[in-house]
């Protein structure tokens, strides 16, 4: 894995979200579990997915999430995750609202997914 050093700290708040402290605090997920299914997630749909995309800065604005649903595990606050019929979106903003930069603004797009990628067993009644 690829390390660097980053101009802010990863924090968990008095009331338990994780996120990161730059300039301002900027909350990414509303608990550490939800980090976590966030980082599975990331994991899981790299593996699977037929094509990534990753769109940067105000390309981000252009992103159709019609009919796309939030997945709910990852408790993003301003770093969320939906999911299409065949693609999964991870929405990175944390870093951005956190060094006061909107072009840090991050899409990825995982695409080409069959069900096993969009859920990986996981079934929608829980």
């Amino acid at each position: 894995m690829q390390r660097t050093a980053v101009p802010y700290s990863f924090m968990i708040s008095p009331s338990g979200e994780f996120g990161i402290q730059g300039d301002e605090w900027a909350p990414l997920h509303a608990t550490i579990e939800g980090w976590v299914e966030s980082l599975a997630l990331a994991h899981h749909a790299s593996k699977w997915a037929e094509r990534i995309t990753k769109l940067v800065g105000d390309d981000v604005d252009g992103i159709d999430l019609n009919g796309c649903a939030p997945v709910h595990e990852v408790r993003g606050l301003a770093d969320t995750w939906w999911r299409g019929s065949d693609s999964l979106t991870a929405l990175y903003g944390g870093e951005a609202a956190a060094l006061d930069f909107p072009r840090g603004r991050i899409a990825v797009i995982y695409s080409g997914l069959d069900d096993w990628g969009l859920r990986g067993g996981v079934d929608d009644d829980g």
